[in-house]
This record gives C-alpha cells, structure tokens and sequence, in this order.
C-alpha cells in the first residue's frame, strides 16, 4: 500500500506545472510599486469629485465617475488575486504572507477613500437616483444593489473604522485558520508502516476499498482536529461575535443568515423554503445509503463508510486524461464552452498538484471581465478528482461568458455561482454513462452521482441548519462542547437510523473553511444543485434548443437579481414545489441504484 501512496504521489505531483500568476503580474515587487502609483493617480482625481456631485450631476458626469471606479477597482482586484494566489500555493511562504498583508492594507485603505460615493448614492433621492440608473447601463445592477444596503449602511466614519480593522481582526482570523490548517499532518498505519501524510493525501483514504483504512482515516482527521479544537473553536466563537456585533448590533439585520440573504439578494422566503424541504427529504439519503450499505458489503452503514466504494476497480488518471475527458464532455454539450474550458488549460491558470504547505481544496477565480480565471486543485488521481476538474471550469467558463460586463457586474451572484459549475459535472456524468456499457460500472457511476448530490446537497442545507443555531447558542454564551453537541445531534438525525454515526465526528464542524470564512455560504451549493437538476432536467427534454437559452443565463453574469434571472426559466425559487422536484430527481435515481442493485 505505501507503494501505491508513492506512485499515487508520482502521478499528482506532476500533475500539471505550475500556474502562470504572470499575466497577472511579471514582477510582484515592482509591479506593485507602479500599479499603487497609478492607482493613487486614480484615487486623487476620484477623490475630488466629492465637491462635484450632487442631485444635479449629469448622466455623463455620473458614468464618468463610474469608469474612473471601474478603473481602480480593476487594478485592485489584479492586486488581490495575485496576493491570493500566491498565498494559497503555499501558505508557509513568507513572502506571499507579507505581500497578501501589504494587499489587503491597500485594499482598506482604498475601499475608506472611495467610500464616500456610494453613501452619496444611497442618500440621493429616488427621482433624480432613477434618472441616473436610466442612463447607467450595464452599472444598473450593481448601483440597485449598493441602495438596497442602505438600510443596513454606517456612517462615513464608522464604515471607515470597520475597513481598517478588519483588516487585522475578520481576514486575520480567517488567514491564521488556513495557515493553521493546512499546515496540519496526519499519520496513518498501512501494512504495517505508518505514513506521513498532508489532509489532502488522508482525504483520499476514506474512498478506500478496505473498510479498517476508511475508519482509521476518519479518526486520524479528527483526532488531529480535536488535539487542535481549542484554538481553532476560539476562532470560530471570535468570527460569529464579530458577525453578530457588526451586522446585528451595528447594522440591524434581522438574523446573522439574513445578512448573507441580503448580500445574495435572495428573499428569505427563498432560503427558508429550501432549508426546509431538505429537511424534510432526509428519508431519500437514508434509503440511499441503506442501498449503498448492501452493495458494499457492509451489515449497516456507518458515517465512515458513506463515500465507499461499491465494489468498483479504483482507477488512477492522469491530468492530461483528466482534462481531456472533461473537454470532451464539454464540447458534446457546447464547443464554445470547450473552448473556454480548453482556454484555462492552454493558458496554464491551473494549478493541480499536491504539495505541503498548499491551500485545501480547489476553486476557480474569475479576476476580471475578458480575463482568463485561474483554478486551483489538489490532484490525486480519481474519478471524483475529475468531477471536481469539470466543476470548477465551469465556474470558469461562467466568468468568461460574462465578460462583455463591468468589473461590478461580470461576477454573479451568489445562488447562481454554482450553477455553471455543477451543470459541468453533470455534463460529465451524463457523458460517462452514456459511453459505459457495464452493468456493474454504469452503477458505479450513479453510486458515484449520488454521493456527489448528497455532498452538494443535503450535507450542505445542515451545515446552514448548524451554523444558524451555533450563531444563536454563541450568542448566548455557548461553548465548544455545546457546538459538538448540537453538530452530532443534527447529524445523527440527518441520517437516521440508516447511517452511525461514531462520537468522532462531533468534530467534523471545525474542518469545513466556509463556515469560518464565509458565514452561511453553504447553501449556495444546496441551491445551486437543485437549480441544476431543474435545469438538466430541461436540457434533456428540449435538446439542443435549451443551449443558447442556458449560455445566455450564464453569460448575464451578476447584471441582474438571481430570482429575476431564473424566471425566464419559468422558475420560482419561493416555491417549496420548485425545491422539492429537485429532490424528487434525486429520488428517481435512487430508484434507478434500488432496481440496478
């Protein structure tokens, strides 16, 4: 077994050379001094503009000042993403610490100078704001979404005094998390020798074939995570207080997840809705897993043998095999998104081997309108390595699409981030099925299907389910253990009777990055998922002719609300209908595994 370790770690480790961060910037040092130059240059001349505006400003007068902000927002982003990327291919490296710090102090400082003018948009009257939107073109979305904040915006000063400490409390906490993290080693016994090994090459272990390395992986995680549990729940306790007293006690949201529904421009109805019809479908995951139990062998599935699996050959893939089989799903669906995807390869913006020290993971960042994004991934090899390929060059191909918008616009939001992504790993699986003639290989895939919906699914809605309770319980003076014990609780009763779930995975809550750095985030992959199974579910009744319809979503990037977007869909995301044929999907194909099985 330490053999196949090494060999796993010849074929990853090469995966692909390492990405190219000089079309962002050739030289860090120097490129950073002539960009701050020209961006104080910028900030000056934005900064007089104070004195010019007024109810009275003119359409011209009015976009000019946005091109001059689309400008500097433009060279800041460049800036971000290069300190960011440099950061995530070793967090242990000095110099990408120092830089990403030197960045984000740039970053609050530039966002206090230019703060200004978005108070002054939100306090413009409704008669002369609607005159400027006229005119405002592909800025309208974005200029909506500034005046819809202004219920929840500060006073000039204090915004200012939250920009700068941010900058040494919120990204700093959530900067030592991932340094901490993925700093962290695991040991792990196989055939007798006990192996050295990065959370990403331990993770890999819990799909193994032999149930005793699936449960000793698990407890290695965890064990690991408990011996570190203290600190990185402080962590978290500091995160959600400074979410409650910013958001709640300083802009008077309603609820610590209505900030995220408010950001996301998603109705709280919307999100409830979802919440609580995944809840309410747990029954489906846990036939599925008593199903899973009988093809795996196993007399009752337990939580370290639900990503088993199903008495399939394991199979190792290069990336060049990867990427290939990805394109080529792609281009059966569109060549135009093959070529975009064809387009990140080609240009080397990945970066896909596994090294010590690299952030965990993998994600697509889309810097800037007609650029192309960058991808990070930890390689190792498997089948589920290339869904997560095919995943995040959709979120690539969704930037590109929406390139012909503003910097302020070409991002979507939230909710529908995910569609393009998961729409590719359908595609994917679809391709896979449709080429595979085995019986007990067809199975396999949609064992593998389902466990992909099940992560992006459900697993999601109730890390949301805990995160709103554990925002309540700190709140209240709750502590780590209350924490554990509320995570085991919600999980055990996801699962059921179906699944066991051992005592060790009470920690399992301080391991998932989002819920320190991106509060209530999950159920974007909820919502993203069920949104795609809808959306497929079009594509195979209607063919070729639902391609241009769903490239044009894809290419509205964030210039319009989600709800809005997804009506020309004939979608209605308050509707727990909407949400339940989603699952009602997912049933099916677990019909299917039930009659295959």
């Amino acid at each position: 077994m330490s053999k196949k370790t090494s060999q796993r770690r010849a074929s990853h480790g090469s995966a692909s050379p390492p990405w190219n961060r000089k079309d962002l910037l050739s030289n860090p040092a120097r490129d950073y001094e002539v960009l701050t130059k020209d961006l104080e240059a910028h900030l000056l001349s934005f900064e007089n503009l104070r004195e010019t505006l007024s109810p009275n400003s003119t359409a011209e007068q009015f976009l000019d000042a946005l091109r001059l902000a689309e400008a500097i927002t433009r060279t800041i982003h460049t800036l971000g993403a290069y300190a960011y990327l440099w950061f995530s291919e070793n967090t242990k490296a000095q110099a990408a610490r120092a830089f990403k710090a030197k960045v984000e102090e740039l970053q609050a400082g530039l966002a206090n100078r230019m703060l200004f003018f978005d108070l002054w948009w939100q306090a413009l009257d409704d008669a002369n704001a609607g005159r400027l939107l006229a005119a405002s073109g592909d800025y309208r979305y974005h200029l909506e979404s500034i005046r819809r904040l202004k219920p929840h915006t500060l006073s000039e000063a204090e915004e200012k005094i939250i920009n700068v400490k941010s900058v040494t409390g919120r990204q700093a906490v959530v900067g030592f998390y991932d340094i901490l993290t993925s700093g962290l080693t695991y040991r792990l016994k196989l055939n007798g020798k006990t192996i050295r090994l990065s959370r990403e090459e331990l993770i890999s272990y819990v799909r193994d074939p032999r149930a005793s390395v699936r449960q000793a992986a698990y407890r290695e995680l965890y064990r690991v995570f408990a011996d570190n549990a203290d600190v990185l729940s402080e962590m978290y306790k500091t995160l959600v207080i400074d979410w409650k007293q910013e958001h709640l006690g300083l802009r008077h949201h309603r609820s610590p997840i209505a900030v995220r529904n408010v950001l996301n421009d998603v109705p709280e109805e919307a999100v409830d809705s979802l919440l609580a019809v995944s809840a309410n479908n747990t029954e489906v995951f846990q036939r599925y897993f008593k199903i899973k139990a009988r093809l795996c062998g196993l007399k009752k599935m337990s939580r370290y043998h639900i990503y088993a699996p199903a008495r399939e050959v394991p199979k190792t893939y290069t990336f060049k095999t990867a990427s290939t089989m990805v394109r080529k799903a792609y281009r059966t669906f569109s060549p135009q998104m093959e070529a975009l995807a064809a387009r990140v390869l080609d240009e080397r913006h990945v970066d896909a081997a596994i090294r010590p020290g690299k952030i965990g993971g993998a994600y697509c960042y889309s810097v800037l309108p007609g650029q192309t994004p960058y991808v990070l991934l930890n390689f190792k090899g498997d089948v589920r390595d290339i869904a997560t390929l095919a995943h995040e060059l959709g979120h690539a191909v969704h930037g590109m699409l929406a390139g012909d918008h503003s910097v302020f616009t070409f991002h979507s939001t939230l909710p529908l981030a995910e569609t393009a992504s998961v729409f590719g790993e359908r595609i994917l699986s679809d391709a896979l099925m449709s080429e595979e003639r085995d019986k007990t290989v067809r199975r396999s895939l949609l064992v593998q299907q389902l466990d992909d919906v099940y992560a992006t699914v459900l697993r999601q809605a109730y890390f949301v389910r805990f995160e709103r309770e554990a925002h309540r319980m700190i709140g209240e003076g709750g502590t780590m253990d209350d924490l554990c014990a509320i995570y085991l609780r919600d999980l055990r009763q996801q699962f059921g009777r179906a699944v066991a779930v051992p005592d060790e995975f009470r920690w399992e809550w301080l391991s998932i990055p989002h819920l320190f750095a991106s509060p209530f985030y999950c159920y974007a992959y909820s919502f993203g998922n069920l949104l795609v199974l809808a959306l497929y579910a079009l594509y195979k009744s209607q063919g070729p002719s639902f391609v241009p319809r769903y490239l044009t979503l894809l290419a509205a990037g964030g210039s319009r609300a989600p709800e809005a977007l997804l009506k020309d869909f004939g979608v209605d995301i308050r509707s727990e209908n909407f949400w339940q044929a989603g699952f009602d999907t997912i049933k099916a194909m677990v019909a299917e595994l039930e009659a295959a099985a």
